[in-house]
């Protein structure tokens, strides 16, 4: 197995189990956005199994000095021989998302991508991306997506959301008969977050991390802190449901705020 990290350039090679049951005629190469579900390996979908076990050449994306949660959920399931791409990001949180600086950073780093797969699709050859949760659901896929149209043919597997698996393993539906469900950002401002809290039935607040501060005070101010909960790693082994009363220190980015609707029932 290799490894290629960003910005290093490279000429891997790809063939899908499907390439080698049956031959592809001459053109470029496919890029697979493919869903991985929110941690936990054995929710794959049947067809992003097939790919990612037959894969001769893989991307995804990580911050740099970390393993990467997309790569981290198919652990032991690629072929010996497969060729890795990790795409580390430039900056995550270390410059503010107003600053000029951020767009900046990540569109070099977005083009970059681009110019490594179409090389390798160019060749004929195709690429498995590896995505956490859903590739259309608030991933980074969708930048590489919308730059690869026109460019090379894209297929994209759909994944269980993050959100679903963080509802289920809370042990309660999410929504009932009638009621609105809301997906937010803890990155919103405290304003808008508490204006939406107090609005809907039914609630999914993502990328909650260092936010948590501004989000408790938000819940607590719809008058909804007794019914809130907070899901970390859903799915995976570290998997942890509290109640957001209960909550006594910083959270992973990637938690998830629950509250469940109330609406009509038989």
């Amino acid at each position: 197995m290799s490894l290629i990290s960003m910005p290093e350039a490279s000429q891997p090679t790809f063939a899908t189990v499907s390439d080698v049951l049956t031959p592809k005629p001459a053109g470029p190469g496919t890029v697979h956005g493919v869903g991985l579900g929110p941690g936990a390996a054995d929710l794959l979908s049947v067809r992003a199994d097939r790919l990612v076990r037959g894969a001769r050449h893989v991307a995804y994306f990580r911050k740099a000095g970390r393993a990467g949660r997309a790569r981290r959920i198919v652990d032991g399931m690629l072929r010996e021989d497969v060729i890795e791409f990790a795409m580390e990001y430039p900056v995550t949180t270390e410059i503010a998302l107003d600053d000029p600086r951020y767009n900046q950073q990540l569109s070099a780093f977005y083009a970059s991508c681009i110019e490594h797969l179409h090389a390798i699709t160019a060749r004929g050859e195709d690429v498995v991306v590896l995505c956490e949760g859903d590739p259309f659901f608030y991933g980074s896929f969708m930048h590489l997506y919308s730059r690869l149209q026109g460019l090379v043919p894209v297929c994209v597997v759909p994944g269980i959301t993050g959100m679903s698996g963080a509802w289920t393993v809370s042990g309660a539906p999410i929504t009932w008969g009638d009621d609105t469900l809301t997906v937010l950002m803890a990155t919103s401002s405290e304003e808008v977050l508490t204006r939406r809290i107090r609005d809907t039935d039914a609630l999914v607040v993502m990328k909650v991390g260092r936010n948590l501060p501004k989000l408790r005070r938000a819940v607590a101010a719809a008058g909804r802190e007794h019914e809130a909960w907070l899901v970390e790693y859903a799915t995976m082994a570290e998997e942890r449901v509290t109640r957001l009363v209960d909550v006594d220190k910083v959270t992973p980015y990637f938690s998830i705020l629950l509250i469940h609707g109330q609406g009509r029932r038989p």
